[in-house]
Order: C-alpha cells, then structure tokens, then sequence
C-alpha cells in the first residue's frame, strides 16, 4: 500500500487543472468501458430485435451519460468527498431496509425501489458506499491483530445481510470478495485471508461429506497456528470459527436459501438432470457461445439470440450472445480490453499518493474482476447462475452508472498522482 502524504492544501473542489485533459477523455479507463457499452447495446437489440422497445438505446444513453459523469468526477479530488462518506454509506444502509418494505419485485427477489420517473437498486449503491467507507477506515492502520478485524467486519455486516436475506446472492459474494482484498491490501496476512476465505470449503464440505471435516478444521488450526505470534489464541478462535461455520451451513441452506438459489448451485455440475428447469439457462448459454464458432454468426444475426432461446440474456448472459454472433474471436477481443481495464485500475492503485486513494481503487478493482471472473464462468457453464452482471455489457441502469462512477473515482486518482508528480 502506498505511503500517506498530506492532502491537497488548495480549498478549491475541483483539481488545479480544470480544463478538459484528453489524457482523461481519452484514457483506456474512460475509452475500454465506451467500447463496451457500444457493443453490449448492439447485442442487447439484436436480443430484443422482436420487441418494439428495445432496452439497447436505455443501456447505451445511460452509458454516455456514465460517461460524461466518470469526467465530471476526475476532476475532484476524492478527498473532498471524505465528509460525506458516513452519511452516504448510512443512506445506502436505509435504503437497501426500504426494500423489505417498499421493494419492487422481478423474478421472485426484491432488490429494487421506485421513485416514480425511475428505479434503482440500493445494492449496487451499497458496493460503493461499502469502498469507501471501508477505505476511510483501512487507510489509518494496517490489519496486524484481530482487533484490527472487527470495525471493517461491522461495516461490512449490516449491508451483506440486507441484501442476502433480499435475495441477493451475487452480491453479497461481490461485498466478501472486496472486503478480503482490501484487507489484504491494509497488509493483513495472506494465511488470514485463506483462514477466513476457506470458510466456503468448511461449508462445501459439510454439505458433500461431513467426515471431511475432521482433517479439515485441523488443518485450518494448524495454518491459523503457523501465521501469528499469538499461537494459541489465533488457532483456538480458528477452530471455532470453521465449527461454527459447519454448524450454521444446514441452517443457510435450510432457511436462508430459496429453492431456485439451491437449484442453481447444484445444477451447474450436472445441468441435464433439469434441461427445461434450473439447468435451462446453463445448457442454452453454451449451446449458444459453441453456435458462434470461431467468427461468429455477425452482429444481429444470432439464431438462439434472436429467438430468445436464453430468458433475460440482455442481463446477465449477454456473453453467450457476443459467443454466437461474434464467435470466438469477439470472445477474446472483449476479454482482452478487460485485461486492459483491470492492469490498468491495478497501475493506478499502485502509483496512488494515499493509502485512502489506493484502497478505493484496488477496491474497485476487485469488484469488477471478481464479477467478470464468475460471470464468465456462469455463462460457460463453469459456476453455477449466480446473477452477476458484466461490467458494463450487462443491462442495469443503477448497475452502468455506479460502475462509470467508479471509472471516475479510477480516474480522479490517476489524475492527482499526475498533478503531483509534474510539481
């Protein structure tokens, strides 16, 4: 993590250089998300080419205005924004408890609230507010004692919970995943990070064969034993942890699971024991992206897409329909800007003059990595549908403009380590 400077000493909002900056405009992290857009909006009319109102020219004036917006806000410095985060991540914690009470339902999950002209969804609003406010408190101190551990942990339980329990199983992984790497950014252990991360594998095994546990939780002890100077202490509090975990593993699936949310985690492995069921999106997605071949069918001329073979495909299997009409090259050039966008979030986080800068961007980074990662997998068949968008070529309003904010945040501190380093 970088070293802490003094912060800006000028009282002005914006950045010293107000002027439009084609560095910026033109930045891989500004362009790549562009391009994306563009694409996953001719995608999105060819899957809705039926429909006489296509949600492609929502998804792409929603993109330019993301984009437009990612400008506005690298030109202010992210740490004018620090007396604001309490109150935004407290807004984001009332808004996502609204939901149990005013929320709109689609598919059986209620993850939306109405203003009347428009809607939104709290929980991608609460992945940022969740970075930020978790980069306001990292920043100060490294993680070096379970102390350390227990305000980041707060801060993340009160809005995982909210939306577990909407259901939102997604995102609630997006919200494990970033608090993970920015702790282990805030120079927490690498052991602590598989301790609390092999918790799935205490759950996974509970679940295929209980007797697995015995070697298992030994096991986590002895590596909790081997990374800390207090021994004892640490192994004992890991023991109990992953004991805790396989005591509460049949409870979740009991009670905090819907039906189709243990279909879809089953399914995945054998798909074809419910082809017109869980395992329907699974085995048209593939058929779909194998269709494709190494060109693809062309823009709009995907059969299974046109046909509207993948219910919902403009969402979250918007990848099998760039695999069929532009077929596996189409594949690897979108996967490439991808590597693009990443290294470069990664570049920025590294090169940050701040501890707080760093940690909101690596935060960032793993959000849209990780979603990339299982959406991927889910549209391949490889991970069971879990209802992760990809970044900016999934349909999402809230979904678009919270990412190009992101962009933007990207973007403020790339454009202040310049501004420093040119003094």
């Amino acid at each position: 993590m970088v070293n802490r400077i003094s912060l800006f000493k000028n009282k002005r909002f914006f950045h010293k250089k107000d002027k439009i900056d084609q560095k910026i405009v033109f930045s891989p992290l500004l362009v790549i998300p562009l391009a994306l857009v563009f694409i996953s909006s001719i995608l999105i009319k060819s899957i809705q080419s039926e429909f006489l109102e296509s949600d492609f020219l929502n998804h792409l004036f929603t993109g330019l205005l993301g984009y437009f917006l990612a400008i506005f806000i690298a030109y202010i410095p992210i740490e004018r924004i620090r007396k604001y985060l309490i109150p935004f991540y407290f807004c984001s914690l009332v808004s996502l408890l609204l939901i149990y009470f005013f929320g709109i339902s689609f598919y059986g999950a209620q993850r939306w609230l109405s203003l009347g002209i428009f809607s939104f969804q709290p929980s991608e609003v609460a992945k940022l507010s969740t970075i930020l406010i978790l980069a306001f408190v990292l920043e100060r101190k490294s993680i070096s004692s379970i102390k350390d551990l227990i305000l980041p942990f707060l801060i993340v339980i009160f809005p995982w919970l909210l939306i577990f329990f909407q259901p939102d199983l997604g995102t609630s992984l997006v919200l494990i995943v970033l608090t993970f790497v920015m702790l282990y950014w805030s120079q927490m252990p690498i052991e602590w990070i598989f301790i609390l991360s092999f918790c799935i594998f205490t759950s996974i095994f509970y679940l295929v064969s209980p007797y697995l546990l015995i070697f298992w939780i030994p096991l986590m002890g002895y590596l909790a034993y081997r990374s800390t100077q207090k021994k004892i202490i640490f192994s004992i509090l890991t023991l109990v942890l992953h004991s805790l975990v396989s005591m509460l593993t049949p409870i979740i699936w009991e009670f905090g699971l819907k039906d189709y949310q243990k279909d879809r985690l089953i399914l995945f492995l054998d798909p074809g024991r419910d082809p017109l069921g869980g395992g329907y999106h699974l085995l048209q997605s593939k058929i779909a992206i194998g269709s494709g071949g190494l060109l693809g069918t062309g823009l709009l001329n995907g059969k299974l897409t046109n046909l509207q073979f993948i219910p919902e495909q403009h969402t979250d299997f918007i990848f099998s329909a760039l695999g069929e009409e532009l077929g596996f090259l189409g594949c690897v050039l979108v996967l490439f800007l991808f590597f693009i966008l990443i290294s470069q979030l990664i570049k920025v986080s590294k090169n940050a003059r701040t501890n707080f800068e760093s940690l909101i961007v690596i935060g960032i980074t793993s959000i849209f990595l990780f979603q990339i990662i299982i959406n991927l997998f889910m549209t391949i068949g490889l991970g069971p549908v879990t209802g992760i968008p990809l970044p900016f070529m999934s349909y999402g309003r809230t979904s678009l403009l919270i990412n190009f904010i992101c962009i933007g945040l990207a973007l403020s501190t790339l454009n202040r380590t310049r501004s420093l380093r040119n003094k």
